[in-house]
C-alpha cells in the first residue's frame, strides 16, 4: 500500500539539472505518479518552501534511507524495497515486462520477515527493536539460494550506516562463514590466494642498462646520417639557444657604431657592450653650436639636461621606495650649489623639477651683480616653487641631507675656485658627509673640489678622472644630422632610456 511509504525518509536523484532531494514522505499518488516530501533539503541545503512534489518521469534513482518504526511494527512487515535499497522510481509506461497496474501491484506488496525471536535465534547481529539493515535480510533471505560464485552489489550506504541502538559485530576470531561470505562478495576469491611477496623493483632497474641504449641508439643513429632524425657530430649539430636568446637569424651586431674625428683619449662601454668614445671640449662646444643654429636653443638643452638630471636624482633619492603618498613625512631633502653660468642654469632646472616632485630643494646662489639672462630666467622659474633659496653658506642646513648637487664649477671660467664663495661651499659640501651628483663636470683636476659619487655627462662624453666617480650620460635631443655635421657618425646608445650608466674600458 502506499500508506507504508509515509514518514519514510528517501533521497531523491533527479539528474545532473535538478540535483538531489532528501525528506520525509508525505504524500504517494499512484494514479497520477507523484510523490511529495516535506521538510526538504536541496543538495544539502534546507529548502525554504515546506514541501516539494515530484513527477515519475523527473526521477532518476530513489534511496530509502529510513522507515518509521510504528508503520513495521503495526503490520509486522517492512516494503518489498528494504531500507537503504536503491530502486527506479519511474512511470509504469517506461518499465519493461509489465503494465502500469502490473508494477503499481508489485510496488505495493510487502514481503513478511522472520520474527525478532526467530532472527535471534539464527544470528545474535540484531539485539534492538530497530530493523536489520539490507545486509542481515539478503544473508538470511536471499543468499541461501545464491550459487557459491555469486556476487551481489551492495550499496555503499547500507553497508556503512547504522542504526542508534543497532550493535555492529566484532571481527576477532577466526573467520567463519559470515566473514568469508564478506571476503568473497569485496574480493572474488580468498585471500590466501593473494602472494606475500613485495615486487622487487631495485633488482627489475638493475637489469636496464641505460648507458648500454643510448649507445646503441646514438650508433644506429650515426651509421644512417643521412636521414632526417640523425643528431650528427657535435660540430654538426645544430647551436641550442637560451630562453633570452633570438633564434632568428639576423645581421651581426657591431658594438662600434659611434665614430668620432677626434678621440678624447678614453672610451666607455654600455650595460648592452655599446661603445661610446669621449670627446675633446673643443669638439664639445662645437657640437652644442651647431646644435643651436639648427635650432636646439640654450632654454631647449637647460630644460632638457634639467629633466634628465632630476630624474636621476628622482632615483637615486629612492624612486617609488621613498617618494609616494604614503611617505609625505619623510621627504627627502636635496641641497644644489649653483654657480652665475650656464652649468649654474641647468643645476636651477633640476631643481625646480625636483621641487615639483614633493623633494625639498635648498638653492645655495650667491648674489652676483651681474648674471647671464638664462640664469635669471631659471631663477624666476624656481622662485615659484616652494624651494628655498639662499646666498650664504651659512644659511644651509648643519645636519646631513639625502643629496647633494654641485653646479659650482665652469669649464671656461677656471678662477671661481679661487672665490671665497666657492671655498666656503666646497668645504661644506665635503663635510656634510652627503653623497654627491656632479652635472656637466669640466676635465680639471679636482683634487681640491668636491669629491663626486656620480658624474652626469650631455651628449657625448668628457674624458673624465677617477675623481668624477661613476659616469652616466643623457640624451639632450641633438639630432643625428647634427653629429654628422660635425663630423661624428653617431648611433644612439640610449634605447628606451634617457640616462645611461657608462663604464670605462
Amino acid at each position: 500500500m502506499a500508506a507504508d511509504w509515509l514518514g519514510s525518509i528517501v533521497s531523491i536523484n533527479c539528474g545532473d539539472t535538478l540535483g538531489v532531494y532528501q525528506g520525509r514522505v508525505s504524500a504517494v499518488d499512484q494514479l497520477n505518479q507523484t510523490i511529495s516530501l516535506t521538510q526538504p533539503f536541496h543538495n544539502g541545503v534546507k529548502c525554504l518552501v515546506p514541501e516539494v512534489t515530484f513527477r515519475a518521469g523527473d526521477i532518476v534513482e530513489l534511496k530509502i534511507l529510513e522507515i518509521p518504526m510504528d508503520s513495521q511494527i503495526r503490520n509486522n512487515r517492512i516494503p518489498h524495497h528494504p531500507t537503504g535499497m536503491t530502486t527506479n522510481y519511474l512511470p509504469a509506461s517506461h518499465q519493461n515486462g509489465g503494465t502500469g497496474k502490473q508494477r503499481s501491484a508489485e510496488t505495493s506488496n510487502a514481503q513478511n520477515i522472520p520474527q525478532r525471536s526467530e532472527v535471534r535465534g539464527h544470528d545474535p547481529v540484531c539485539t534492538s527493536p530497530q530493523p536489520c539493515s539490507k545486509s542481515y535480510v539478503d544473508r538470511h533471505t536471499e543468499g541461501l539460494n545464491q550459487p557459491k560464485n555469486f556476487r551481489r552489489r551492495h550499496n555503499s550506504w547500507s553497508s556503512s550506516s547504522r542504526f542508534p541502538n543497532q550493535v555492529t559485530p566484532k571481527k576477532s576470531g577466526p573467520k567463519n562463514g559470515q566473514l568469508k561470505v564478506r571476503d568473497d562478495e569485496c574480493f572474488g576469491e580468498d585471500l590466501e590466494e593473494i602472494p606475500d611477496t613485495d615486487f622487487d623493483f631495485e633488482g627489475n632497474l638493475a637489469l636496464f642498462d641505460k648507458a648500454a641504449v643510448f649507445e646503441e641508439i646514438d650508433t644506429h643513429e650515426r651509421r644512417g646520417a643521412g636521414g632526417a632524425r640523425s643528431r650528427g657530430t657535435p660540430s654538426e649539430r645544430p647551436p641550442t639557444y637560451r630562453h633570452d636568446e633570438n633564434i632568428l637569424e639576423s645581421e651581426p651586431i657591431v658594438y662600434r657604431r659611434i665614430i668620432v674625428p677626434q678621440p678624447g683619449g678614453k672610451e666607455y662601454c654600455t650595460d648592452s657592450g655599446l661603445v661610446v668614445p669621449s670627446i675633446s671640449y673643443g669638439l664639445h662646444k662645437k657640437l652644442l653650436s651647431v646644435a643651436e643654429k639648427h635650432g636646439l636653443s640654450v632654454e631647449k638643452r637647460l630644460e632638457m639636461s634639467g629633466v634628465c638630471a632630476s630624474q636621476m636624482a628622482l632615483t637615486l633619492l629612492g624612486g617609488p621606495n621613498r617618494l609616494n603618498p604614503k611617505n609625505v613625512h619623510q621627504r627627502p631633502t636635496v641641497a644644489l650649489l649653483c654657480g652665475p653660468h650656464i652649468k649654474g642654469a641647468q643645476g636651477i632646472s633640476c631643481g625646480r623639477h625636483l621641487a615639483n616632485h614633493d623633494v625639498d630643494i635648498i638653492l645655495f646662489l650667491p648674489n652676483f651683480v651681474k648674471m647671464l639672462e638664462s640664469v635669471t630666467n631659471e631663477l624666476n622659474l624656481f622662485c615659484r616653487t616652494e624651494g628655498k633659496q639662499v646666498s650664504n653658506v651659512k644659511e644651509l642646513p648643519d645636519c646631513p641631507v639625502d643629496l647633494v648637487i654641485n653646479c659650482l664649477d665652469c669649464h671656461e671660467n677656471a678662477f671661481l675656485c679661487d672665490q671665497p664663495w666657492y671655498r666656503a661651499a666646497v668645504d661644506w659640501a665635503n663635510q656634510n658627509r652627503a653623497p654627491v651628483l656632479s652635472i656637466d663636470p669640466p676635465v680639471t683636476d679636482q683634487s681640491q673640489g668636491i669629491h663626486a659619487k656620480w658624474s652626469l655627462e650631455l651628449g657625448l662624453p668628457l674624458p673624465l678622472g677617477e675623481q668624477a666617480g661613476r659616469v652616466y650620460l643623457c640624451d639632450i635631443g641633438i639630432p643625428q644630422k647634427v653629429f654628422r655635421e660635425v663630423g661624428i657618425n653617431y648611433h644612439s646608445p640610449f634605447g628606451c632610456k634617457f640616462v645611461i650608466p657608462l663604464h670605462s674600458m
